[in-house]
């Protein structure tokens, strides 16, 4: 025990992003935050930020602000998630809705697409969200889901999808990080691979966007959609994010024809003409104070680079994963996600039967995890706002609860 946070330490005082700690909010009682991935912990400076909105974009400038600002929102903070996080270059990300329903409008999207295309293509596995959208599409459209069975721990691979192509598939959709397991799928080696196949291919970014560096432009990805709660730290219910490549613009179409996504937003005329850009995407008006907390957490990323963040959650995860080793594992604990950090995201899972009631103790007493059916706690790590001393202080409070 001593050993490992001895060797926490020195990984903190080494630590080039160590002063970012300092701009997250205290909350008191709390020991270690381990559910980053599921919600990121709020700006030390957002009270001021929400304030400042208050009194001067929304107080004074009223109405105006729509005008001024608040229109082209949706569009300029896509852009920026675009540049610090996803490897996107500017008029191919919008800030709008929900995760589910971004996910369900590039669904229904592609489906379309190409009538001679009758099949989805997803993991079994994957987010209940994204399955019960492909289920629900699928039923409307008279497609049919094909479904993967890849390894639980280590996830998709190339091979897998190679396995369920053919020229009826229209579209691909798969998580890049595995949400319970944390396993990183090859990216740039599926999107080709699905290519090859004349079909479409749309990535959730959730648990990977503002942690992972991604090429999406590079790596010829069609779509991608992602919510900006965890690692972008933008708060419970913050709006999503999507990505359409800019190949796609104008001729996808997208099926909630608000009157944000026409041509011409005030025209108020008698029939739907979309806008041909990025701004097709969007629906209803735009959830603009939700909007607000993201962007703190966008100067960060940008002042570390995606890149530094990245090196400091590969840090972060093996020490966890070491820590398990020598101290949960003789307990009884399974590690259920990838050994490799280079096939693992930023959050470690583990498994135990006693691991639900262990969660409520540690719940208790200020360690924060967060339990995955039936029996997983994930370890989730986000960079900037967690130390090394943090993520073995939880290990040990995991240990600490079973022993108990």
């Amino acid at each position: 025990m001593t050993a490992l946070l001895d060797t926490a330490r020195a990984l903190d005082a080494a630590d080039p992003l160590r002063h970012h700690l300092a701009a997250f909010a205290d909350a008191p009682g709390v020991q270690a935050y381990l559910d980053g991935n599921s919600l990121g912990r709020p700006l030390r400076d957002f009270p001021e930020k929400v304030a400042k909105f208050v009194r001067e974009d929304w107080g004074t400038r009223l109405i105006r602000s729509w005008d001024e600002q608040w229109m082209a929102l949706p569009m300029e903070l896509g852009d920026r998630i675009g540049r610090v996080a996803l490897g996107a270059a500017a008029g191919q990300t919008v800030v709008a809705d929900s995760t589910s329903v971004l996910i369900y409008k590039l669904l229904r999207a592609a489906a379309a697409a190409d009538p001679r295309r009758t099949e989805l293509v997803m993991e079994i596995g994957n987010f209940p969200t994204d399955r019960f959208l492909a289920e629900g599409v699928a039923a409307e459209t008279g497609m049919t889901v094909r479904w993967l069975e890849p390894d639980p721990i280590l996830g998709v691979s190339v091979a897998d999808v190679a396995a369920q192509l053919s020229d009826r598939t229209a579209l691909v959709s798969l998580s890049h990080v595995d949400y319970r397991s944390g396993a990183l799928a090859d990216m740039p080696g599926i999107t080709d691979a699905v290519h090859s196949a004349g079909a479409l291919m749309m990535w959730d970014l959730c648990h990977s966007a503002g942690v992972i560096p991604l090429e999406l432009d590079a790596w010829g990805v069609d779509m991608a959609v992602g919510c900006t709660y965890k690692y972008l730290n933008g708060g419970p219910g913050s709006p999503a994010f999507a990505y359409l490549n800019r190949a796609h613009q104008g001729t996808l179409n997208q099926p909630i024809q608000g009157w944000w996504s026409a041509a011409d937003v005030f025209a108020m005329g008698p029939a739907y003409a979309p806008a041909a850009d990025i701004r097709q995407l969007l629906s209803g008006t735009p959830p603009v104070m939700s909007m607000l907390a993201m962007q703190g957490m966008l100067d960060l990323i940008e002042e570390a680079s995606i890149t530094a963040v990245r090196q400091k959650s590969r840090s972060l995860t093996d020490l966890a994963v070491r820590a398990v080793d020598a101290e949960l594992a003789p307990l009884g604990v399974r590690l259920l996600s990838p050994r490799d950090a280079e096939l693992r995201g930023g959050h470690v899972t583990i498994g135990h039967p006693d691991f639900r009631e262990v969660t409520q103790r540690l719940w208790a007493d200020g360690v924060i995890p967060d339990f995955r059916f039936p029996d997983g706690i994930r370890l989730g790590l986000s960079p900037l706002s967690t130390s090394h001393v943090e993520t073995i202080t939880g290990v040990l409070a995991v240990r600490d609860a079973l022993r108990a």
